[in-house]
């Protein structure tokens, strides 16, 4: 199964669906708070006088958060998790729960570090912010003369396309546009050239569509404004240095060094699978999804933002610029927005600024309620099908005084259905009609995207290589001219192939050309996105 980063940052908002989770009691001011119904009711009033602080509301309701966090765990089958809650630029609560790993079970604490995906986002967005700052860029700089080799299917488009559009998620390309060809090994060069051959879904800034090889190119430019090697360098210079994330990195190879640090799990609704560390994925994304994180770093990045750009009384980036980063580009409900690397969402009691991130085998959830200064962490090390979102949506509800939701329970059973789903379409047809002979389907195509593949028979199937990557697709006959396409787990993709688990990464089918030739390859992979090769 193909996960893109962006998939699961976008589970509440795309579909809704962000692409797979002891009771105690409390005594506060002479009350035992043990509902949160009850707590709710006491922060509603409207005498100021009569309420607590909210760092005391926050402790009132811890109860009910570790209460609600444990049984979640249960649910989803989630091996360890990690909260954090931030009031008033303090780490105020901080707490591990469950086990790094199934195996030896070590807990986690709040420095054990977690993938955190797509919430990697809002740290591009800063980057960019920071640029602006300095006079290196402009929000409305076109792209294409910040790199001359960006270009999108549509000329006007591609003119047109500035800054601000590299990370707002309106581009008019379908989401996850390509996301699909990092599985295949294809590098940051040829995943933004990729683009060129997109065909648009939607009319430009009009409609939200999650995209993550945007913030590739974004990362590039940032780069090359700062003359820095990379994104990463400037990340590390320029955020992790100042707000002392000491423990934060952006690779495999960091968080295997690491010694306080969890393993990843893949969910299914049989229980959760761990799988290794992968160098492709989401560590070849930068900025739309490398980071390695804990909760008391990412506690200082929430200061950081709450903050307003200053961190231990030094500005790091413009009130003014930061802002941009937090103020809605695209629509994608009536009380949702997009900005750049953040959801804006209205609730009843106040706005909440967030994101999460998912990998497929961590998933993450931060969220900021400016009103009230406060910000919320989780951290889980289980592929995000929205246990971390759902806790991290609750807990703010409580801070806010919002009407309960029981997000997990809704959750669990979205989770379940899609997996089921995504099986359910792979199933062997009850009368598959036969393939055809597999000699003649041998030999060389190309796409102009993705480069020449060779296709070779193997046994009962076919093998498909792509010349560009070395990835190998084993093609399994399922009906007439349509062959089952999984990846292989060879070489690189071996610790990927564990990731996304035992579903195939799509299908294929060998069409006639005009002349009744089977001279085109249609490859259909699970994110719904197809490309056509043609037989050289």
């Amino acid at each position: 199964m193909i996960v893109a980063l962006g998939k699961n940052a976008s589970e509440a908002t795309q579909k809704p669906r962000p692409s797979r989770s002891a009771s105690i009691s409390v005594l506060l001011m002479g009350l035992v708070l043990g509902s949160p119904a009850l707590v709710n009711q006491a922060w509603a009033a409207d005498d100021p006088a009569t309420q607590p602080t909210i760092e005391a509301r926050v402790q009132a309701m811890v109860p009910n958060v570790e209460a609600y966090a444990t049984n979640g765990m249960k649910s989803f089958d989630c091996p360890g998790l990690a909260i954090g809650i931030v009031v008033d630029d303090k780490l105020i609560y901080a707490k591990g729960f469950g086990v790094r790993s199934k195996i030896g079970g070590v807990p986690v604490d709040s420095q054990t570090l977690f993938q955190i995906g797509s919430a990697t986002k809002s740290f591009l967005a800063t980057t960019l912010a920071l640029m602006v700052d300095r006079g290196k860029l402009h929000w409305d700089d076109r792209v294409t003369d910040l790199d001359p080799e960006f270009q999108l299917k549509d000329a006007w488009v591609t003119r047109e396309f500035r800054v601000f559009d590299l990370l707002a998620q309106r581009s008019g390309l379908p989401p996850y546009a390509n996301d699909g060809l990092s599985f295949l090994g294809l590098d940051e060069t040829a995943l933004i050239h990729s683009l060129r051959y997109v065909e648009p879904v939607s009319s430009f800034r009009s409609t939200f569509a999650y995209t993550n090889i945007t913030h590739l190119l974004a990362g590039r430019i940032v780069a090359k404004a700062a003359g820095a090697a990379d994104w990463n360098a400037v990340l590390q210079k320029e955020l992790l240095d100042p707000l002392t994330m000491s423990d934060t990195s952006y690779t495999a190879a960091a968080m295997e060094r690491a010694s306080n640090h969890a393993a990843g799990y893949r969910w299914t609704p049989q229980g959760t699978v761990e799988v290794p560390f992968t160098q492709i994925f989401p560590y070849s994304y930068d900025g739309a999804g490398d980071i390695n994180s804990n909760v008391e770093d990412m506690s200082r990045w929430i200061r950081f933002q709450l903050g307003h750009g200053a961190f231990a009384g030094r500005s790091i980036v413009s009130p003014e610029n930061l802002a941009v980063t937090h103020t809605p580009k695209v629509a994608i409900t009536e009380k949702i927005s997009y900005a750049m690397g953040w959801i804006i969402q209205q609730t009843t009691n106040g706005t909440v600024v967030w994101h999460n991130g998912g990998t497929p085998s961590f998933g993450a959830f931060m969220g900021l309620a400016p009103d009230r200064n406060v910000g919320v962490i989780v951290l889980s090390n289980e592929g995000n099908v929205g246990f971390p979102d759902g806790l991290g949506a609750w807990i703010l509800d409580r801070v806010l005084g919002n009407p309960e939701t029981d997000y997990l329970a809704a959750t669990i059973k979205r989770a379940t259905a899609s997996y089921d789903k995504d099986a359910q379409q792979f199933a062997n047809p009850l009368t598959p009609a036969p393939s055809p002979p597999l000699a003649p389907l041998v030999g060389s195509f190309a796409n102009p995207g993705i480069g020449k593949v060779m296709v070779s028979v193997e046994g009962d199937g076919l093998v498909m290589e792509l010349a560009a990557t070395g990835a190998k697709l084993r093609l399994a006959p399922w009906n007439g001219d349509v062959f089952t396409a999984s990846l292989m787990p060879t070489g690189q993709f071996a610790a990927l192939v564990a990731n996304s688990g035992p579903s195939p990464a799509g299908f294929v089918q060998f069409q006639a050309d005009k002349t009744a030739k089977l001279d085109v390859l249609h490859l259909l992979l699970t994110d719904s996105q197809a490309y056509d090769f043609q037989r050289e």
